[in-house]
């Protein structure tokens, strides 16, 4: 995990030279079809990388984005109408079953289907119309890391590309270097919160959510830390309520309007107690993580290159070996 993770620079740098064409031309072909939707299809890590993805879209492209339920297509065979959509599937393998399913029953009702595959000979490449590899290589960790660190910079340069944000694609070509020094920097503060820890919640709002996301799945399947993810304004709801002296919060956070907000409710955590890092934002009392100055459309991809050095020496320091995680497999064979 640690090997591969650290890999990620480079796997990005090649990734955004190789489909610098093929992007450019899908984000012509998207002006043009101009989608009334998009509709992502993913699990695990992948399906973060969608909400990622959702926001992204959303705000450069203003076009609605939502995520599909597979099992309308896999278990309950019922057909929807969705031409005129854009329908973006993104995987490791492109071999899960029910996302096979779920591309073609997409393809068949009308919808134009994009994939963001790492394995380019996959049962998915031949189902979509137009697939584009991740490019990063073999992955031997249960765990992903660099596939989800290429996820997100496929999608930031689909949006980037049909967008037409010159901001964005500035950012773009910064950030293998960037996603470089975001490994290199020592969240090391964390570590003792989060080994003793039994319960934690990461929280972020818009793009970064994506992140809390990802960052709580890999507590669990890495560290074997009950971990959930939370909007900074979903977690006011009502789950706040059991966070405590005992129970933890990481807080994580892009330069952008959802900042202040999240500032606030790190802040009115210390006061009450809890114990919370964060990263990206300012919260006296708080542990703060040291982050990589950027467009806060790239951010959440070098927070989450930061988090995966954490999360390794996390699951170490817990006695757990990040590269074995019990019960998984690298290929999840949901029907």
């Amino acid at each position: 995990m640690f090997r591969e993770a650290a890999q990620a620079p480079s796997v990005v740098r090649r990734q955004l030279v190789a489909n610098r064409t093929r992007m450019a031309s899908l984000g012509e072909r998207l002006r043009a079809l101009e989608p009334r939707a998009v509709v992502t299809c993913a699990r695990g890590s992948s399906d973060h990388a969608a909400t990622y993805a959702k926001y992204l879209l959303e705000t450069r492209v203003g076009v609605l984005t939502s995520s599909a339920a597979p099992s309308v297509a896999s278990v309950y065979r019922s057909r929807q109408d969705l031409s005129d959509c854009l329908f973006l599937v993104i995987s490791q393998s492109g071999r899960s079953p029910d996302l096979l399913v779920s591309a073609r029953a997409a393809r068949d009702a009308g919808a134009f289907v994009v994939a963001l595959v790492n394995a380019e000979d996959s049962p998915l490449s031949e189902v979509a119309h137009e697939s584009l590899p991740l490019g990063a290589g073999d992955e031997l960790s249960v765990a992903a890391t660099k596939t989800y660190i290429a996820s997100l910079a496929a999608v930031a340069h689909l949006a980037a590309e049909w967008s037409g944000d010159e901001r964005l694609r500035s950012a773009l070509t910064h950030l293998p270097a960037q996603l470089g020094v975001a490994w290199s920097l020592d969240w090391s503060a964390a570590h003792p919160m989060l080994v003793r820890a039994t319960n934690l919640f990461v929280m972020a709002r818009g793009v970064g959510l994506a992140v809390a996301q990802e960052a709580a799945l890999k507590f669990k399947e890495t560290c074997g830390l009950h971990a959930e993810a939370f909007s900074g304004a979903e977690v006011r709801h009502g789950p706040q309520a059991l966070l405590g002296a005992a129970f933890p919060a990481l807080v994580l956070s892009q330069d952008d309007a959802a900042r202040a907000g999240l500032e606030a409710l790190a802040a009115e955590l210390v006061a009450r107690g809890v114990p919370v890092a964060c990263a990206g934002l300012r919260a006296h009392g708080a542990i703060e993580l040291p982050t990589v100055a950027s467009d806060p459309g790239t951010a959440p991809i070098l927070l989450a290159q930061a988090f995966y050095r954490l999360a390794n020496a996390v699951a170490i320091g817990r006695g757990l070996d990040p590269d074995d995680p019990p019960h998984l497999s690298k290929i999840t064979e949901t029907h």
